[in-house]
């Protein structure tokens, strides 16, 4: 500091006097001319010396210069020293120090124990009498802290403490810790900077901000008395409000920041405590702090309540909470963090990447939320030391009582509540979400109106169907806002406000704004949606085929990541309203909706005109957006029209594959070699090139497989094949009766699909498992002579059959107690007919049965069959009927029976209790086992 000199003194009183007693007069005496001018020149001289000093001196002073580099003044107070008895007699000097310390004297030094303040605590801290109360904030506070315990693991202060930390507070890898404090009108800085000053880990810097604050002036005042270089003054005359502490802290160099609100007085070891936590392994990508906030849980009408409603457990924690007698002595997961927030710098970044709801409060939540949603970090308060005072974070929590603002008034409580459930509706995992995983069936995503029309009808159905679950979610802003997209759904605008799920609005505009980049847009959807798929645990997530390409991979990525399985199904607009029976299925089944893989296998030689009917209803069918590969198997005599058909035909489904033999195979080579299954879900469906199918066979295949093999908790091992054609005769009888089976199982319901013995060659979808046993059985049973053949099925015209790849897969599930499933519709319509057009048998010179077309070609369907099942949809596996190979009703365990007691299969079972049973993956017998 500089000479205090006497306010009443005039600088030009002074100097004259220093004058006259240098000459040794009175003031009105005048000296020689010769000695004014040498003084003078004296003067001249001491006040440059004195400035180039003084220059010196501020420079290396400042804040920006590393002390421990400074230079050594000692020269330039020696020179001083020598050259002030040439300027100022020792006696003159003397007298004016003497009248310095006296004015120093009477006017002492500032110092902040004479400009501090302190808030006025004149009462006791606020305690519930509500008992009542007392009981359900404890209840739920136990809950979260035992659930928390099982699965993330809960410690007290001083196992944090025992926890390894990167940082050392002793050793060379010690933090710097950069400590924001945030003033407006409270008089706290005192304390604080107290406290800070006096912490068992120093800080690096400390900036006190003050943005709009009417006591900026003594807020500046109060740092400039502690005249501590690591202590700054940031301030503004605009309020950059709640976000501007944290913009600051973005221009750290500090590896951790600390922010803190006005009211927060931490204890002398928190900073210590602080950075060994957020140094841990555990910890190291987290947000730590002193008072958090868990968010409502979900009342028993579905809606969330308000975090400020009253007298209810729903309403949330407010942790630690005094009024309660709620103490943190083990570290918890919170929703949100209060008052102070300890976190690694690059962390600070988090909070700008999406605009925030409001600037106007709420900072505490979107931190949270933002740090969760873009790195997977959580918010924790640390526990205390209830016998140490300075392992506190909130050392006085009756400050928080005084000029606070964002609890009290309706138009805040409205904003924040506003604010949680928009996170919440975007993904945002809370602790009731993480102690509560719901289960639903379907999220249909919509990018834009038109698509939230396309899946009205879907969504519409699950909605309507007893026990199922379905929402949709729409981008917001300007790509799909939610009061629009409500509308759409003729549901009220109510919808988009109400806390109860049933629309979920990303806000997408407020993190892509116009940006021209797909990278904002594909990063939200997939935060978004990743948070929404853990929340609610969908069976599948819906959208249609065409939506826009980046979004498509952001729900792929975000479907990928759920561990309980969810499926990304993209439908074409056209097949949304012809896959209604999706909500039929069971939620355990709807995640395989893209497990199975079903190929087309065409047998064709020289029928070109056949092949192109077939061919034709093949692209006219539904495939719903599902890959379906095609194959053409070709004997050697393939025909040039044949050739060049399969050659030019365009198959926009998947892939399409030729094969041609060299030498003639024959129809029992050509089919059964047709098609071979490369895994557990791939599908065969063979087709003769006089088959023609309807325009919904797909749908039936793969409805049928969802209901019945991709559902665990169906169990149906029997089942070896589906059909797409229903027979009009008993095939395998001599006679070969006519058979109806509307009516026969009218009693049941008339058109119940129902399980037959009795194998399809007319079109038909193959299991992997079943086929390769096939491939097995009819290797090891294969004669040139049928009579030769040891199988011998009693009344079965079957076992006369020559050249019939067909004979030997009746054998085998004869024998195995095997099953298809047939459709059964209203005059025999199916899924595929049979034109009955010469061919291997048809035309046969050694066939001496005659064939009635009538009996054999039905009409196709060609309107949506799900109506004509029962109650609309396909029945339960238990309540499917059973028919032997003589269409007579009969168990499965009676099927099994009638094969093993005709004990005719590859390995003799000694006990007609006892089928042949065999190893899936390479088709070949094993043992016999007992059937059930």
């Amino acid at each position: 500091m500089g000479l205090v000199r006497n306010p009443n003194m005039r600088s030009g009183d002074m100097l004259e006097g220093m004058l006259s007693d240098y000459v040794g007069g009175k003031a009105k005496a005048r000296a020689p001319k010769n000695a004014s001018s040498r003084l003078v020149t004296a003067l001249t001289c001491l006040q440059f010396a004195f400035a180039v000093y003084a220059t010196f001196l501020l420079y290396y002073m400042s804040p920006a210069v590393d002390l421990r580099t400074k230079p050594d003044f000692a020269w330039a107070t020696r020179i001083a020293r020598n050259m002030k008895q040439f300027i100022i007699p020792p006696h003159v000097l003397g007298r004016y120090q003497e009248a310095a310390s006296f004015i120093r004297a009477e006017i002492p030094p500032i110092t902040p124990s004479t400009i501090c303040e302190t808030e006025k605590l004149d009462f006791m801290q606020k305690k519930s009498n509500d008992v009542q109360m007392i009981k359900l904030k404890r209840e739920l506070y136990d809950e979260i802290l035992d659930f928390q315990s099982k699965t993330i693991g809960t410690e007290t202060l001083a196992q944090l403490m025992a926890m390894k930390s990167k940082w050392d507070i002793r050793g060379p890898n010690k933090p710097k810790v950069t400590v924001l404090l945030n003033h407006f009108k409270r008089k706290t800085l005192c304390a604080q900077l107290d406290s800070l000053l006096h912490q068992t880990l120093p800080f690096h810097h400390v900036w006190v901000i003050s943005f709009g604050s009417p006591n900026e002036q003594s807020l500046k005042r109060i740092v400039e008395t502690y005249n501590d270089s690591r202590i700054s003054f940031i301030s503004s005359s605009y309020d950059f409000k709640y976000y501007g502490r944290f913009q600051m802290a973005l221009q750290t160099e500090a590896d951790l920041v600390y922010i803190l609100d006005d009211d927060m007085i931490p204890g002398k070891k928190m900073l210590q405590i602080l950075s060994h936590v957020a140094g841990t392994e555990k910890y190291k990508n987290s947000v730590l702090g002193s008072i958090g906030r868990i968010l409502p849980f979900r009342q028993k009408d579905f809606t969330f309540p308000s975090y400020r409603k009253f007298r209810s457990k729903e309403a949330g924690l407010y942790l630690p909470d005094p009024a309660y007698d709620i103490a943190v002595d083990k570290i918890v997961q919170v929703d949100f963090l209060s008052s102070s927030w300890f976190l690694s710098s690059e962390l600070v970044k988090s909070l700008f990447i999406e605009t925030p709801f409001t600037f106007m409060t709420g900072e505490d939540l979107h931190l949270s939320y933002q740090l969760q949603k873009y790195r997977n970090a959580g918010s924790f308060v640390l526990p205390v030391d209830p016998t140490d005072k300075e392992t506190w974070g909130d050392s006085e929590h009756r400050l928080a009582y005084v000029s606070e603002t964002t609890v009290i008034f309706k138009d805040i409580v409205q904003v924040r509540d506003d604010q949680w459930w928009r996170a919440l509706s975007a993904g945002y995992v809370t602790q009731w979400a993480a102690m509560y995983p719901q289960k639903i069936d379907a999220l249909l995503y919509a990018h834009s109106l038109d698509e939230v029309k396309a899946l009205a009808p879907l969504l519409e159905k699950f909605r309507s169907t007893v026990g199922k679950k379905a929402y949709i979610v729409v981008p917001g802003g300007s790509f799909c806002p939610c009061e629009d997209a409500a509308t759409a759904l003729n549901w009220p605008k109510l919808v988009c406000r109400e806390r109860r799920f049933k629309i979920f609005d990303l806000q997408i505009g407020a993190l892509s704004g116009t940006s021209n980049s797909e990278v904002p847009v594909v990063q939200a959807v997939y935060s978004s949606m990743k948070g929404l798929i853990k929340i609610h645990n969908p069976s599948v997530v819906i959208t249609v085929t065409d939506i826009d390409p980046n979004v498509k991979k952001a729900l792929k990525m975000a479907t990928e990541t759920n561990l309980n399985g969810t499926a990304l199904v993209l439908l074409p607009r056209p097949s949304v309203s012809k896959v209604l029976w999706m909500a039929d299925l069971r939620s355990t089944a709807l995640p395989n909706w893209n497990r199975m893989r079903v190929s087309v296998n065409i047998i064709t030689q020289n029928r070109a005109s056949s092949l192109t009917r077939l061919l034709k209803s093949l692209s006219d069918a539904y495939y719903i957006g599902d890959e379906i590969p095609i194959s053409f198997n070709m004997d050697s005599k393939v025909d040039e029209a044949t050739i060049k058909l399969v050659e030019s035909f365009e198959w926009p489904h998947g892939p399409k594959t030729l094969r041609r033999r060299i030498i003639q195979g024959g129809l029992i080579r050509a089919v059964s070699e047709s098609w071979y299954p490369t895994s557990d879900d791939d599908y065969g469906l063979l087709l003769e090139d006089d088959i023609e199918v309807s325009p919904y066979y797909y749908l039936w295949i793969k409805y049928a497989l969802l209901a019945y093999h991709y559902d665990p908790q169906i169990s149906l091992p029997e089942l070896s094949s589906i059909s797409l054609y229903t027979p009009r005769i008993v095939e395998v009888v001599k006679e070969r009766p006519k058979w109806n089976p509307t009516d026969f199982f009218k009693r049941i319901h008339p058109n119940t699909p129902y399980l037959h013995q009795l194998p399809c060659s007319w079109g038909a979808v193959f299991f992997p498992k079943h086929w390769r046993e096939f491939y097995v059985y009819m290797n090891m049973r294969f004669t040139e002579d049928a009579k030769s053949n040891p199988v011998q099925i009693p009344k079965s015209r079957t076992n006369g059959w020559q050249a019939s790849w067909k004979k030997f897969l009746i054998d085998m599930m004869y024998l195995r107690g095997y099953v298809s499933l047939y459709p059964n519709f209203p005059n025999q319509a199916s899924f595929s007919t049979n034109h009955m057009e010469p061919g291997a048998h048809i035309s046969a010179k050694d066939n001496v049965v005659r064939h009635d077309k009538a009996d054999f070609e039905v009409p196709l369907l060609k309107e949506d069959f799900r109506s004509l099942l029962p109650n609309g949809k396909m029945p339960p596996a238990s309540k499917l009927p059973s028919l032997n190979l003589f269409n007579q009703p009969v168990s499965l365990k009676g099927l099994k029976a009638a094969g093993a007691k005709l004990g005719q299969d590859v390995l003799r079972c000694n006990n007609a209790t006892e089928i042949v049973t065999v190893n899936h993956i390479t088709g070949l017998p094993q043992q016999c086992s007992k059937f059930q």
